[in-house]
């Protein structure tokens, strides 16, 4: 999974740019790139998207190139099937999280398994963006975390950037892959910014990245969390805490070096998320760290999650989310010799 080494794009000038910016110039580098690439989705034509993560390919592109997509997401995913089945890159979006249902039975029946089932004689080089996660006051439809379902599916590479750099880097690096990749876009961090210098490459899409050294607890998040996670370092400062902090970046597969590691090291650990805990992603996590490290264990592994409830009213989400107080608190339940 590598970036194209053909007609690269020139490095251009910094410039501070929000993640939904970052994506729309991964886009667009990668269509200048590539003329297979191709964009379709709801709305991702002149309208530029919900969220404005298109806006402008349009008109540079063209209809042949990007377009809109009736409100049918089984529809829009099972026509990237077969585009990419004859050699097309389909980039497409499904709007929001709750959105992507509809598309379930062609993501798990037939995206996740063509490979497979066609013993590698058919490849599928298709990007599926998924706007997530909540913190927008947003309603139920338009707040879910659904990467489990996604993570639990053999045959997706699953991943989700917390930042515009890692936004530009995993996504030109989503479309270079042969194999279809799951694109989860925290929604509640698409107006972060930072100054970049296009196009950036940061580590690969696979793997995980410590954004924080620590010697007391590893704190494992990914998307919307890895802010919470950060934030928490840094009031654990004055409790004379040293909290390590890692941005997973890859759901699945899962970066179990880096990781693995970190807990080594620290001896305790906590995995963060938006979505309920019952079934989540953490228990996957917790379960395999333990697996791998349980001599090393001096605490379980905790999970700070969302609560097991359907999504609240945005008067609501505040209590939902995990906060730098719940996470702290819920640390403070290890015994700590």
């Amino acid at each position: 999974m590598t970036l194209p080494d053909t007609a690269p794009t020139p490095l251009r000038a910094p410039v501070t740019l929000t993640m939904a910016a970052a994506l729309n110039a991964a886009i667009q580098d990668a269509m200048r790139d590539d003329p297979t690439v191709v964009l379709f989705g709801e709305d991702v034509g002149p309208l530029g998207g919900v969220f404005r993560v298109t806006d402008g390919l349009y008109a540079e592109f063209g209809e042949s190139r990007v377009s809109d997509s009736p409100l049918a997401e089984s529809g829009i995913v099972g026509t990237a099937i077969g585009m990419a089945m004859y050699g097309l890159r389909p980039v497409v979006e499904m709007q929001f999280d709750a959105f992507s249902y509809p598309a379930f039975e062609q993501i798990v029946s037939h995206v996740a398994k063509m490979r497979n089932r066609t013993r590698g004689r058919i490849q599928l080089p298709l990007v599926i963006r998924i706007p997530y996660a909540g913190d927008i006051g947003g309603v139920e439809h338009h707040s879910d975390s659904s990467e489990a379902y996604w993570t639990a599916t053999p045959g997706l590479t699953v991943v989700s950037p917390s930042n515009p750099a890692d936004a530009y880097s995993m996504l030109r690096e989503a479309i270079a892959c042969d194999d279809p990749v799951i694109f989860l876009e925290p929604k509640s961090r698409y107006w972060a910014k930072a100054e970049l210098s296009l196009p950036v490459r940061t580590a690969p899409m696979t793997t995980a990245v410590v954004l924080r050294e620590g010697t007391d607890v590893t704190l494992i998040a990914y998307g919307p969390t890895v802010k919470t996670a950060l934030a928490t370092a840094e009031l654990a400062v004055a409790e004379g805490l040293s909290i390590e902090v890692i941005d997973l970046r890859s759901l699945s597969p899962f970066d179990d070096e880096t990781v693995g590691a970190s807990l080594r090291k620290t001896s305790r650990a906590a995995v963060l998320h938006e979505a309920a805990q019952f079934g989540g992603y953490g228990a996957e996590v917790a379960a395999r760290l333990t697996e791998r490290n349980f001599y090393h264990l001096a605490a379980p592994i905790l999970r700070i999650t969302g609560f097991d409830i359907p999504y609240p009213s945005p008067k609501l989400e505040q209590y939902f989310l995990p906060t730098p107080d719940r996470i702290l608190t819920a640390l403070g339940t290890w015994e700590w010799n």
